[in-house]
């Protein structure tokens, strides 16, 4: 397929996740609209989403209540107002899905049925399928994009840099099938999703290298609260890359974490127990490996209730030799997403003139320190929402901006990126891991400063993943204390002066 060297459009969204699309469906009923993605419309974290979508509609619940909840997630570091923009306005995005054709679990009522996950004080879980709930939901946008006269979609480009000029983003520069291509657009959106893929073990699809956060950086763009990863604490403990998924929602139904021993210890770390925030039982879990026990989710009391409720896992465990009607699942601590990113207000604006950004990508300041669960699906939802509104009546482009000569660096050495890709996840997880401390941090920035420095040539995604997982490195070195995803062997304990802090990138 041969392409022009230049394409224009007034709408430009990067990336196919739950946030890009709705960006692009919603944005296509007054403009024109191009999406970019960097595999196939189906490759997003969207898609792997289990536990479901966290709303307000239940009787006993109410948008306070979802605030309240999701505040104290984020330990101290959440944007008040940003909470107050989810919570409101989710439940009509919810809704508007619904009815868009997405085929959400019902009770016997036809009504929502309503699940709770863990640090959640009332059921407000929007489930599919059981645990097929991102499947869903990027079926659903998929197909009202597809639908979409006004909508053009581009699979196989991989974008190198945003295209800047005066000061604004005018596009963006990209390998679309190995030729290189400008797209200029009166309005850019970056929806390009998380990092896991700079960590050896971790839920994210290959597709999440953090391509965004370092397209943006190295364009001048503010990011913020980098270091805050949150690591999901059951994922299945199979030697995969990305490691299969074991929802929260199945601890939500009863099923405990017990050592090989049979111990079930997170009654004696926490008074939820199982159903603690995810940093905390990700934390317990990966001390009782540090102690050279094997962690197993227990979910046998489920029954042949387990296969109904989650058809999805079940498939998973069993393709893999497990029952877990009648045995433990195996598990251990994965990345899983990133708090921060690109900074935005609530329409998703960053610090640059026609940029925006939504979903994992940016930083809109509603998960604070540490994620709740099920909101980021929601987020996704509810500021692209507000994103699309918000580019529809973005001022045209004057003139063209300039061509610069460039091309798609050539990979030289395809064996080599491997090995620094893994080098790199390695790092990551070594230094910059669960538990952190200042000498690990500070090796963990030299050895992946010397793994940027020698990349071969071409290999523009692994240099995207070093880049990242430095401003990662980067910003929990300065953060001097304990909050949330964030947690310093060093500082065990947050710190007034940082309450409320950004780390800027």
């Amino acid at each position: 397929m041969s392409l022009p060297d230049r394409q224009r459009t007034r709408v430009l969204v990067v990336g196919s996740g739950v946030a890009g699309l709705h960006t692009a469906w919603r944005a296509a009923e007054r403009a024109e609209v191009v999406v970019l993605t960097k595999r196939s419309l189906f490759d997003s974290a969207t898609a792997y989403a289990q536990g479901g979508i966290a709303a307000a509609l239940g009787a006993g619940d109410s948008p306070d209540l979802h605030k309240q909840d999701t505040l104290a997630a984020g330990a101290a570091l959440c944007d008040a107002a940003a909470v107050e923009v989810l919570v409101a306005e989710g439940p009509a995005r919810v809704r508007e899905l619904w009815s868009a054709g997405a085929r959400f679990d019902l009770d016997p009522r036809g009504k929502l049925k309503l699940g709770r996950e863990a640090a959640h004080s009332r059921s407000r879980i929007v489930h599919a399928r059981g645990d097929q709930t991102g499947a869903e939901v990027a079926r659903t946008l998929i197909a009202r994009v597809q639908g979409s006269p006004n909508i053009t979609v581009i699979e196989s480009a991989r974008v190198l840099d945003l295209i800047v000029e005066g000061g604004e983003c005018v596009g963006v520069r990209a390998s679309i099938a190995g030729q290189p291509v400008e797209i200029v657009a009166d309005a850019t959106v970056l929806a390009t999703g998380g990092c896991g893929q700079v960590y050896r073990y971790t839920t994210n699809p290959l597709v999440a290298t953090g391509d965004g956060f370092a397209i943006a950086h190295r364009a001048g763009v503010t990011l913020a609260d980098m270091e805050f990863v949150q690591f999901h604490p059951t994922a299945l403990d199979v030697a995969e890359n990305p490691r299969s998924l074991i929802s929260e929602a199945v601890r939500g139904e009863g099923a405990v974490l017990r050592n090989e021993l049979g111990e079930r210890f997170m009654t004696q770390r926490h008074r939820l127990a199982e159903l603690a925030p995810r940093d905390i039982v990700a934390r317990e879990i990966y001390r009782e490996q540090m102690a050279g026990h094997r962690v197993r989710l227990d979910a046998t009391k489920l029954g042949r209730g387990f296969e109904r409720r989650f058809p999805g896992i079940f498939a998973l465990c069993r393709a893999r030799g497990i029952d877990p009607r009648r045995e433990p699942i195996p598990v251990t601590p994965a990345a899983h997403y990133l708090m921060g990113g690109v900074v935005t207000d609530l329409s998703g604006r960053s610090t640059m003139p026609r940029l925006w950004a939504v979903g994992e990508v940016s930083r809109t300041g509603v998960h604070g320190a540490n994620r709740l669960a099920s909101n980021s699906l929601l987020e996704g939802m509810v500021f692209a929402e507000r994103c699309a509104r918000d580019v529809g009546g973005v001022p045209a482009l004057g003139a063209s901006p300039r061509r610069a000569r460039w091309r798609v660096p050539p990979l030289v050495d395809r064996g080599a990126a491997q090995v620094a890709a893994d080098a790199i996840r390695t790092t990551m997880w070594e230094c910059v891991g669960i538990d952190r401390n200042a000498r690990g941090l500070e090796e963990g920035i030299h050895r992946l400063t010397d793994i940027r420095r020698r990349l071969p040539l071409g290999a523009t995604e692994e240099a995207n993943m070093a880049e990242t997982a430095l401003l990662i490195a980067r910003g929990a070195l300065a953060r001097q204390e304990s909050r949330g995803g964030h947690f310093r062997s060093d500082f065990p304990r947050p710190r007034k002066k940082f309450r409320g802090r950004r780390i800027e990138a």
